[in-house]
């Protein structure tokens, strides 16, 4: 692998072994999404996932990451909660919650990370829009991953598509990028000024991930030195994608169909190979 900038570049064959990880992500959140339901715990959904990543050959990136030592395998952040709050039994979830579930597996040494966020039963239709441009934020992120950019296209892309709703968008916690390790160099901020950062290269692999609150987006870290909360007690949305840039285009390790569809609906072609097509 060659380095540059100190970033990871990734071969081809590389890029494909990290879209397996990525597959085993998105069946991941596939299960979770279905189980996030009134009644159930957080507990119960790590458990799910625990499960699903073992059986599919992979292990949980989250578990034992850092210090001190993240004790589950995923995040799951309800309602006022931004990322990274631990799953516990005492935390059961009820119709009108809503909770952002992110996931990481690590497959024959190579990440992938995602993040969704979810409504449970009956939800306000404020609040499912805050959802829904939080993902589409993302989206727009995933279309400006193009060879030949720069690293705050991405950045400004997500932006762009968040203010005009006003949304809260949360600094210092952002996007970065995978391969080997979860989270290595770069940072990627989900706002800025477009055509600056590093140059986008073929065999990049970005986490990008877009972090969105129906208030203000101050936020504070909790007493379990994890959980990042919003200050003033509002809601909050997040949501994430494995992607590489490819010569064809990007292509979304953690969707199914690469992002195909998604993508084409913003006039981006996938930069999925034929043969990796699921």
């Amino acid at each position: 692998m060659a380095r540059r900038e100190h970033v990871q570049i990734k071969t081809a064959a590389e890029i494909a072994k990290m879209r397996i990880a990525g597959l085993l992500v998105a069946q991941t959140l596939d299960r979770l999404r279905e189980a996030a339901v009134p009644g159930a715990t957080t507990a119960d959904l790590d458990a799910v996932a625990e499960r699903t990543i073992r059986a599919g050959g992979g292990i949980p990136s989250f578990k034992g990451y850092a210090h001190p030592p993240y004790p589950a395998s995923i995040c799951s952040s309800v309602n006022d909660e931004v990322v990274h709050a631990i799953p516990n039994k005492r935390r059961v979830l009820r119709d009108g919650d809503i909770i952002s579930i992110d996931c990481g597996a690590i497959v024959d040494g190579w990440h992938g990370d995602a993040a969704i966020t979810v409504p449970v039963g009956k939800v306000a239709p404020e609040v499912l829009d805050m959802i829904r441009v939080c993902e589409e934020s993302l989206w727009r992120g995933l279309a400006a991953a193009q060879l030949g950019g720069r690293l705050t296209d991405i950045s400004s892309a997500v932006e762009q598509h968040i203010r005009p709703s006003g949304f809260g968008i949360v600094d210092n916690y952002g996007g970065h990028g995978i391969g080997t390790e979860m989270h290595q160099p770069p940072h990627i901020l989900n706002h800025g000024r477009p055509g600056r950062g590093i140059k986008l290269v073929a065999g990049l692999a970005l986490a990008i991930e877009p972090m969105i609150t129906m208030g203000s987006p101050d936020t504070r870290v909790l007493e379990d030195d994890w959980t990042v909360s919003t200050v003033d007690g509002s809601l909050a949305a997040h949501t994430e994608h494995t992607v590489a840039i490819t010569p064809r285009g990007p292509w979304v390790l953690t969707a199914h169909d690469g992002g195909a569809a998604k993508l084409a609906a913003l006039g981006v072609s996938c930069g999925q190979p034929a043969q990796a097509a699921t």
